[in-house]
């Protein structure tokens, strides 16, 4: 055989051994979509309550967007907030519930990838506030009392209990230096409780603890000012025809025969839902890029003994 044909032959050869493997990769590729198109949709919560509560609280929604979305939407709880933060910013939950503090520091650490969905809007407003609480019959009047006493913070990277109260008390004066002692308590209700018991002389829970408390014995020291709600986002590994169907389902729930029933237990005060803003969140983030100058997301908790 001549030398061409000997080529050729070793040519068609090559071309069929390889044939079933190109059609094994195209098998992989097709399954891997069947795969992303029905499988289950993940609804991460930031652990900003205990794990039954928000359970109770997001149950009803998640059963919702399965039927609205036609996929199984499981609940999935993150360990801590930095985590959460982690979580989201990769593309590892389909769909999150975030607080505010911890989607600016996901688009700071991850970039402005994540499509918003939705921030909730609470008696009208779209805005909430904090506490600085302390209890009754303490003394502490106003924040430059708290110089040389014990405060509790909840989550380091929590809006309410740790990232604003902590701005304020800095432009007031009131360093974590100056305080007697402090540590991180994990969530909000933790920090009413330390206060309560008298583990602590002050602390910062948002609003909606601080009501559930008060009538044991909390008092406020000082409220926060406005700062955007919390906001639902998506993955931004997820096809954008399925963002929009999200999104849309979400805002599906302004209806108070579809919503109420929906978003009522994941706080009684909420009254609808609106369009999310990168930009509604700029204060927060001028506050948060204060605290980072004078390294208040590095230092440790000061250990509560």
């Amino acid at each position: 055989m001549r030398p061409s044909g000997w080529f050729a032959l070793i040519v068609i050869l090559s071309l069929m051994l390889m044939l079933p493997a190109s059609m094994a990769f195209a098998d992989q590729a097709a399954d891997r979509k069947a795969y992303e198109e029905n499988r289950d949709l993940i609804l991460a919560i930031h652990p900003y309550l205990t794990p039954a509560e928000i359970y109770n609280r997001f149950t009803p929604l998640a059963v919702y967007l399965t039927e609205k979305l036609g996929r199984l939407v499981t609940i999935r709880i993150s360990p801590n907030y930095s985590e959460h933060i982690n979580i989201v910013g990769r593309g590892h939950a389909d769909i999150a519930f975030m607080g505010p503090a911890s989607y600016v520091r996901m688009t700071e650490r991850y970039g402005a990838i994540i499509p918003l969905i939705a921030t909730l809007q609470v008696d009208g407003k779209s805005t909430f506030r904090g506490v600085i609480i302390a209890r009754k019959g303490s003394g502490i009047r106003r924040i430059t009392d708290l110089i040389g006493k014990s405060f509790a913070f909840g989550d380091i990277q929590s809006t309410m209990s740790h990232i604003v109260p902590r701005f304020m008390m800095f432009e007031s004066g009131v360093p974590v230096e100056a305080l007697k002692r402090y540590r991180f308590l994990t969530n909000h209700e933790n920090v009413a409780m330390g206060v309560l018991y008298g583990k602590f002389d002050a602390g910062a829970v948002k609003q909606e603890v601080f009501k559930e408390y008060e009538y044991m014995g909390l008092k406020s020291v000082a409220r926060t000012p406005q700062v955007a709600e919390h906001l639902f986002v998506a993955s931004h590994k997820l096809p954008t025809e399925m963002v929009i169907r999200i999104r849309e389902a979400f805002l599906d729930l302004n209806s108070f025969k579809v919503g109420g029933p929906v978003l009522l237990p994941v706080k009684s005060s909420i009254t609808g839902l609106v369009p999310a803003s990168d930009h509604d969140y700029d204060n927060l983030r001028h506050m948060m890029r204060t605290l980072e100058a004078i390294g208040a997301f590095e230092v440790d908790a000061i250990p509560a003994n």
